[in-house]
């Protein structure tokens, strides 16, 4: 009499979380469908998960202008540090990292379609000296993390856009 009653549970179970509207994070629809990505270093980290970002919505990246519904230009990609705590010995204690990533997109026209904006990251890191690699590599991890927030923003820009 308990197996008809777990297969009752069991049932009701993945009835109530099909309906809870659960559903995994995609990009925005993208109203473009050909984008083009001016500005950015030959080897930017952040203009390569736009690429990806961007072709797995759907939209292509292409190469020269005349292809494209819209050009994606950088205007600056830059990550800092900047101590944020020192102990009386003047040894660090807390870094601030910040990404700064300024761009803006225009029709193949010249026609501005996003002014210039600059969207700025930061994170706080403590900092020992003692594990100065761990904290390297942590430092890494942030900005790759606050870089794929850039690229999720920039998405949902991108994605209120209408030609």
């Amino acid at each position: 009499m308990t197996h008809p009653r777990r297969a009752w549970l069991a049932a009701a179970s993945a009835a109530l979380l099909a309906a809870c509207g659960f559903e995994l994070r995609r990009p925005p629809e993208l109203q473009l469908k050909r984008v083009m990505l001016k500005g950015f270093e030959k080897r930017s980290p952040l203009a390569d998960e736009l690429r990806r970002t961007l072709q797995s919505g759907g939209t292509q990246v292409v190469e020269t202008t005349p292809q494209a519904e819209a050009v994606l230009e950088s205007l600056g990609d830059k990550r800092e540090q900047v101590i944020a705590a020192q102990t009386a010995a003047g040894q660090v204690r807390e870094l601030t990292l910040r990404l700064r990533f300024r761009f803006q997109l225009t029709a193949p026209s010249g026609r501005e379609l996003i002014g210039p904006t600059e969207l700025l990251l930061s994170r706080d890191m403590s900092y020992s000296e003692t594990s100065a690699l761990a904290k390297e590599q942590e430092s890494e991890m942030l900005y790759r993390s606050m870089q794929s927030d850039v690229v999720a923003q920039v998405m949902r820009r991108l994605a209120a856009v209408r030609l």
